[in-house]
């Protein structure tokens, strides 16, 4: 008799030294469903899957596939037991076709027949409902075809069990509804489908089953028609978590920054920025909406002097009460921005690169803020030690140590002290870039109190990020770039996800000056 699970999870045990990353895991996927995974950050789920897929070797336990006990050494091993996984960050050639990049790697009997595949490809497209061109060039491609190619290479060698890390993580709401439309046709075929995700409103979308990890232990698992986000929430973190981002209107907006007519190239001479106009405000919080690439990050590196600024004015408005008068930040450095006294903390994209130095503990990562400050040979560590402890106690990382290399830390802890440090400076314009990306419900929250309570300060906030769920809900106003122009300055208040979602992929007329 045939068993009703596609795969069975037996004692699964996974261990990195002293950290137990996955403890006797018991895990069943259903055929035929949609099984979301979920747990705050650092709980073992990428672990687990990665197991599943032949990345890593489980130390103790058991892998069941079709009830048959398996060995999985490799992702070769998953992919001929028909299962296979499409990472957050993808992994095709850039210079290949669609086409080329779906058989690389295959050992087929016979001379290589790319039309032949391309043919094969456009079936697999029809059967699903998937929407890429076989012969188009992967740099040509928007972040939702990349991920098409990723889902469709995986079912051109056969996979029936599909592991989809974070999915929606760059997609538009229109590029979602198309990938969860695929989902459900992929489901009715029998496919069983697993999703790493945070988006609790999307579980409940797309799942028909919840299972829950919580610091590497099998908590349980729910059907989705019958638990709520506050519910598995809760189960996530153990104990009762209140989900509400709190809106305070803007009291006493101050002009902080006023961008005029900023163009920027990237690394290959395109326009990443093309005649970007608008204000920041202090005591309110300024959402970035666009598609991955649009400018978003060339935006915030210009404001912060990293960037090579071809024309445009960036004009820096001090507290009234410092004396200062207002300063054009254009053709200044990082190190000359501060010297002048401008109040501006910025949160990388980059983690463990830009923003800290992962082979450094917290507190020699809160001196690179600092150390000018010290004598020319002994630098002062007693402070910013002190601020390392404060941070670790009000925002509740878990580390060993403040002492303990950052990048031994995970996600949601490292940017934790990111966060915790340049808030730390006092800034009067606080940006941050995807400072929740990868991050659980739990410290996304964090984040989101400790960004509003900046704000209540009177800190000029810019938020740029891609869940527009939440900068519905956080932001004031939503600046929405589209191909590197602004395409629309929303209220946040008033305008819809589906707003947003259209005038980040269909350029407008342009608009009047800035709001």
């Amino acid at each position: 008799m045939a068993t009703e699970y596609a795969v069975e999870l037996r004692g699964v045990t996974k261990t990195f030294g002293p950290v137990v990353a996955n403890d006797r895991v018991d895990l069943q996927i259903h055929r035929g469903e949609i099984l979301s995974l979920l747990g705050e950050n650092g709980s073992g789920k990428t672990t687990l899957m990665n197991m599943l897929s032949g990345i890593y070797y489980p130390d103790a336990g058991e892998i069941l596939v079709n009830g048959k006990a398996v060995t999985i050494h490799s992702p070769k091993d998953a992919f001929d037991l028909g299962i296979g996984m499409i990472h957050q960050h993808f992994k095709l050639v850039d210079v290949l076709t669609a086409t080329e990049n779906i058989v690389l790697g295959l050992k087929e009997p016979g001379r290589l027949d790319l039309k032949a595949a391309a043919r094969r490809i456009r079936e697999i497209c029809d059967k699903y409902g998937f929407a890429v061109d076989p012969e188009k060039k992967i740099y040509d491609m928007s972040v939702s075809e990349k991920q098409t190619v990723e889902i469709v290479k995986v079912l051109y060698r056969g996979a029936n069990i599909l592991i989809l890390d974070e999915p929606t993580a760059v997609l538009t709401p229109q590029e979602t509804a198309r990938l969860f439309a695929v989902l459900r046709n992929m489901k009715a075929d029998g496919k069983s489908i697993v999703i790493i995700t945070h988006k609790l409103h999307e579980v409940m979308e797309i799942s028909d089953r919840v299972a829950v990890l919580r610091k590497g232990a099998y908590v349980g698992d729910v059907a989705t028609c019958d638990t709520d986000p506050q519910k598995l929430t809760d189960m996530m973190v153990g104990h009762a978590v209140t989900l509400n981002i709190d809106r305070p209107e803007p009291k006493e907006r101050t002009k902080r920054l006023e961008v005029r007519g900023l163009t920027v190239r990237n690394q290959y001479g395109v326009k990443a920025l093309d005649d970007v106009t608008f204000d920041v405000y202090g005591g309110e919080i300024l959402g970035i909406a666009g598609i991955s690439g649009c400018g978003q990050k060339e935006l915030l590196e210009s404001i912060a002097g990293l960037q090579r600024i071809d024309t445009g004015s960036i004009r820096y408005f001090p507290a009234d009460d410092g004396g200062q008068t207002e300063k054009e930040l254009v053709g200044m450095s990082p190190l000359a921005i501060k010297k002048a006294g401008v109040a501006l903390s910025f949160v990388p994209e980059d983690r463990l690169g830009m923003g800290l130095v992962g082979s450094m503990g917290m507190t020699d990562n809160m001196m690179l803020r600092s150390y000018r400050k010290g004598l020319p040979i002994f630098t002062n560590r007693r402070d910013p030690k002190k601020l390392a402890e404060q941070v670790r106690e009000q925002l509740e990382v878990v580390t060993p140590g403040v002492n303990t290399p950052v990048r031994r830390l995970s996600g949601g802890n490292v940017q934790k002290v990111l966060v915790g440090r340049e808030i730390a400076a006092a800034p009067k314009v606080l940006m941050t870039a995807y400072a929740v990306r990868g991050l659980d419900i739990n410290t996304s929250y964090t984040i989101y109190n400790l960004l509003t309570a900046q704000k209540m300060e009177g800190v000029a906030v810019v938020y740029v990020g891609e869940d527009l769920d939440v900068l519905l809900e956080l932001c004031d106003r939503i600046l929405v770039l589209c191909s590197g122009k602004v395409n629309g300055i929303l209220d946040g208040r008033t305008t819809t996800k589906e707003e947003v979602g259209l005038r980040m992929t269909n350029l407008q007329e342009k608009e009047g000056a800035a709001q």
